[in-house]
């Protein structure tokens, strides 16, 4: 199998020599020093602080070149030697050409394509997350480099949490979980931007990171509700222990330097509108050092489509003053001037503003003279699209693609005994589903089929259908024929862009059109049982295929990028082992007469509402969070248990213990303070080994219950994952370091955290560790 690996591999790489040179120019920057002007603007002296240089700037504008900055394409000054920026680029999962910054038309017409987000975060493997962001703005300095690329801010990534299984966008992020979103934001930002893995050195921003959409979004149409005219309504219970920690992390633990405000709603308010967000929580209590852009249009919406204000001056006024920077969009440069003229904004809220995003272009080192001399100066063409990036791409997609079902152990396939095989289905041969939204050119074009005509002579193809709606040029009859007359079938179905997207919820959690029917059909008339492979962002209910014994594995790929293709045959033929684990949880059908619009995490048995996500949802499920299997067995024990007692008093003294217990019940976090919380942390050590027979990546997840569910306790809560490679028989210790504080505390209704007195109790797979906490 190997060999095979190792003629197929420099095929695919070997596309890459076909991107021709068209053309390259110099990219754009300030402060030439063959300038002799520029000797004289303290905004070109690198030896003075940047805000300071940034100051600089915003004092020689005119009042109309300040507001003509304020949008997202800001134009050039040329009176200063400043060229045009352009603030809107994209790169979710590889440099995109989604915005107006980056542009394909030159010697780089191709960047490499990650799989889609919330396939990266099945891999619960934080050094992937890292390395990913270290490509993009790898590549995307080369193509400044090369001057096809008039700005470096790249608005990723999306942190919201997949709440619902119907959002179309919940294929942007790595999941439902708080601290799984945490911590793929700290991690993939600092790759971007330049930082280390640990954090703490930060110098020059290689790319700037924006966390989006701050807060509470994720919703974009819901019979007829849109994310521009939702209110979402939230508790302060559910922002504090759900919604907000994920832009908590971005900024405190990963600095991004770019936050984005979102379009709808919460509570009443719009975010782009709000100081208590913006400037109280992000800036103040945060301590965010960055520019905060508003989605696109977002400050028309607040007019047009809330009616939060009533003129377009008082949109304007809101925004700024509330701590917004730029506006995506022109809406603020056609009526800042006229919110100035009216004493509804001041010079000093444009100031601010204007500092702010001033301060981010050079800290990019785009006010520094020639970048071909500076930091990344010596970053090219040739680092697009490498070997090295490439392989990393088809490794995420491997770690991230999920066994569902392996019924006898179909599953891999061994390619001696293959001699033919049918694939079948809308998604198997069309290249462009594999990425997702958010999408660049990718490097190379596979698609699955392309991938198992490699590994298989005879390999038969039917589409079934033309698209993933599947409700035009549906062939079973054909299909089921082709099924008929071959070994082996697998067949690629699921979802696709025009079926879940941005601004395209889903109305149903099952398999759309005549899916079902075609599976189930292709599946009787098959010789041995077929192989599912799901191509899909947000789950679906395949009970129908778990259930039948005709389909004997099923597959989830998520859109696994431009090495989809590959990866999928390599898990298919035993090549890798998958381990991938769920990163949302699998609602059956039913689970869609549960209005979206209903923002609250927790269940409500009065009202029969169910809850939402693994913490607090009670309900049935296809398949639970954090699910998968693999081709190996592997077994998990707790091996230290020295900290199964902690005592507040050892670290408290005792008149602060005493004021801080709440009714003999529980110790307040804010209280405690961060001192005494770092005592308190303690090391927890699995081992873990795996059984065989295949070498294998695993997910360790370490999760928190408590002893019942009052108080709004969520059912469980992940506080911690590692992922290790073992192979066959290898045994390895996973340590993880408890922070009693973070987490064995659970948010009260009033947002505040507390530790409750009492058990806890420490969870991986089959096994628990007890941790009482005693006064």
């Amino acid at each position: 199998m190997r060999a095979h690996r190792e003629i197929l591999l420099p095929l695919i790489f070997s596309l890459l020599i076909l991107s021709p040179f068209v053309f390259s120019s110099n990219p754009p920057f300030s402060c030439d020093p063959s300038n002799p002007s520029n000797q004289n603007y303290a905004f070109c002296k690198q030896t003075l602080p940047i805000k300071h240089r940034a100051q600089d700037i915003v004092s020689r504008l005119t009042v109309d070149e300040k507001i003509q900055q304020l949008g997202d394409i800001a134009p050039p000054i040329p009176r200063l030697g400043i060229p045009q920026y352009k603030w809107w680029s994209e790169s979710l999962h590889g440099v995109s050409n989604g915005g107006r910054g980056i542009h394909f038309d030159g010697r780089v017409t191709r960047a490499t394509s990650f799989p889609q987000v919330i396939l990266t975060g099945a891999t619960f493997n934080p050094l992937l997350w890292y390395k990913i962001g270290e490509v993009i703005s790898t590549e995307a300095r080369a193509i400044y480099n090369l001057g096809q690329a008039e700005g470096l801010t790249f608005w990723s990534p999306n942190i919201n949490i997949f709440r619902d299984p119907r959002w179309g966008r919940g294929q942007e992020t790595p999941g439902e979980d708080p601290l799984t979103t945490s911590k793929y934001a700290t991690y993939y930002v600092r790759g971007l931007q330049g930082d280390s893995y640990q954090g703490g050195h930060l110098g020059e921003l290689k790319a700037s990171a924006c966390c989006k959409h701050f807060t509470a979004y994720d919703l974009e149409n819901w019979k007829g509700v849109t994310r521009f005219d939702f209110n979402a309504i939230v508790t302060a219970q559910d922002l504090e222990d759900t919604f907000q920690p994920p832009f908590k992390s971005c900024v405190e633990d990963g600095k991004a330097s770019g936050m984005m405000c979102s379009y709808n709603e919460v509570n009443g308010i719009p975010p782009c509108g709000d100081y208590n967000l913006l400037t109280k929580t992000a800036r103040m209590d945060w301590k965010f050092e960055g520019y905060i852009v508003s989605d696109c249009d977002a400050v028309g919406v607040m007019k047009e489509a809330h009616h939060f204000v009533q003129t377009p001056e008082d949109a304007v006024a809101y925004a700024l003053k509330a701590g917004m920077d730029v506006n995506c969009g022109d809406y603020v440069q056609k009526y800042g001037v006229s919110a100035l003229q009216q004493g509804k904004i001041s010079q000093a809220n444009i100031d601010r503003a204007l500092v702010n995003l001033f301060v981010i272009r050079m800290r990019l080192g785009l006010f520094n003279g020639n970048p071909a001399r500076k930091l990344f100066g010596s970053i090219g063409p040739d680092q697009v699209c490498s070997q090295d990036h490439q392989k990393l791409a088809l490794q995420v997609a491997l770690e991230g693609i999920v066994l569902l079902k392996n019924t006898k152990n179909l599953l891999p396939l061994q390619k001696s005994q293959v001699s033919s095989i049918a694939v079948i289905g809308p998604n198997a041969n069309r290249a462009h589903v594999l990425l997702g939204n958010y999408e660049g050119p990718p490097c190379i074009d596979v698609t699955p089929l392309g991938a198992l005509m490699a590994y298989v002579k005879d390999t038969r193809f039917v589409a079934g259908c033309d698209s993933g709606a599947c409700n035009s040029s549906v062939t079973i009859d054909q299909a089921a024929q082709v099924a008929s007359s071959v070994d082996y079938v697998v067949l690629f179905m699921g979802l696709d862009q025009g079926i879940e997207s941005e601004g395209l919820d889903r109305t149903d959690l099952t398999l759309p059109g005549a899916q079902q029917i075609l599976i189930s059909c292709v599946a009787k008339a098959a010789k041995k049982p077929v192989i599912l492979v799901l191509l899909c962002g947000g789950p679906v209910d395949v009970s129908f295929a778990k259930l039948d014994p005709k389909i004997g594995a099923i597959l989830w790929a998520g859109y696994p990028g431009q090495a989809g293709g590959l990866a999928i045959a390599q898990v298919l033929f035993g090549e890798h082992n998958p381990g991938g684990k769920l990163p949302v949880t699998w609602y059956p059908q039913g689970y869609t007469n549960v209005p979206m619009t209903t923002m609250n995490m927790r269940a409500d048995p009065a009202t029969g509402y169910p809850g939402r996500t693994y913490r607090f949802y009670k309900g049935e499920t296809v398949f639970p969070y954090g699910y998968g299997l693999s081709y190996s067995s592997y077994s998990h024990e707790f091996i230290s248990k020295s900290k199964n007692q902690l005592y507040m008093n050892n670290s408290i003294n005792t008149h602060q213990s005493t004021k801080i217990m709440h009714n003999n019940e529980y110790y307040n976090i804010e209280e405690i303070g961060s001192e005494a919380c770092e005592t308190f942390k303690f090391p927890a050590t699995v081992q873990v080994k795996n059984h065989g027979p295949l070498d294998g990546n695993h997910p360790v997840l370490l999760f928190l219950r408590w002893p019942n569910e009052l108080k709004g306790r969520p059912t469980k809560q992940l506080i911690g994952f590692n992922s290790v490679n073992l192979k066959a028989g290898e045994m390895t210790q996973v340590d993880f370091m408890v922070s009693p504080c973070e987490h064995l505390s659970r948010v009260r209704e009033d947002g505040k955290r507390v530790i409750d007195r009492g058990s806890h109790f420490l969870m991986v797979e089959e096994n628990e560790f007890e941790i009482s906490v005693l006064g």
